[in-house]
């Protein structure tokens, strides 16, 4: 099924898959795919964006999106996030953002 990883290293705020680097309002920002399991289709790999700025602020943490890729496998589901245009990443941080 859904293979998340042991968590994030101390190096990495999240034990995503990295996709892209993005600049939004002056900072840079990493991308990361996290995927998670739903018991009740378990046939699935849903995922969603982790945000993460290059230069963090005391205690800033990771900004993520609600589950917005669905797919019958790990490999669409990434080509799906690898699809996604600057200008696509940018506008979903923004949403997410508070």
């Amino acid at each position: 099924m859904n293979a998340n990883g042991p968590g994030p290293s101390p190096f990495s705020p999240s034990a995503g898959h990295h996709i892209a680097t993005v600049s939004h309002d002056g900072r840079f920002w990493d991308v990361y795919v996290e995927f998670e399991d739903d018991p009740r289709r378990p046939d699935t790999h849903r995922a969603l964006l982790c945000y993460f700025p290059a230069d963090p602020g005391e205690g800033e943490e990771a900004v993520r999106t609600g589950v917005i890729i669905i797919e019958d496998s790990f490999e669409e589901a990434m080509l799906k996030a690898r699809s996604l245009m600057d200008l696509q990443l940018q506008a979903l941080l923004r949403s997410a953002l508070p």
